[in-house]
C-alpha cells in the first residue's frame, strides 16, 4: 500500500468536475483507491458520490491510498492530477 498527502489548491475544492476527473483517472487502475480527509473519513476513490460526501474545499488536506499491482502509478497520476488543480 502506498499513501500520499496533498492539498487541494483549485478554487472550488472537490466539486463535481474535479471529482469526476479524479474518478475517471482512478478507474484506469486495478488498485483499490481510497481518499481520506484530515479527520480520517475515507471513501472509495472510484466513487463520485463518495468523494462529494467528504465536503473538501480549497486548502483541504487529502490522503490518497492505493493498494494493488499498479499502486505506484495510480498514486503518482492521481497526485499529479490534484497538483494540476484539475486544469482549473
Amino acid at each position: 500500500m502506498i499513501t500520499v498527502e496533498a492539498i487541494l489548491e483549485n478554487p472550488s475544492g472537490f466539486h463535481l468536475r474535479p471529482a469526476q476527473l479524479f474518478v475517471e483517472k482512478a478507474n484506469q487502475f486495478k488498485s483499490l483507491i481510497t481518499v481520506k480527509n484530515d479527520k480520517g473519513m475515507g471513501v472509495a476513490g472510484k466513487s463520485i458520490l463518495g468523494l462529494m460526501t467528504l465536503g473538501l474545499t480549497r486548502g483541504a488536506k487529502i490522503i490518497i491510498e492505493a493498494n494493488g499491482e499498479d499502486e505506484e502509478a495510480a498514486v503518482k497520476e492521481l497526485l499529479d492530477l490534484v497538483k494540476s488543480k484539475f486544469g482549473e
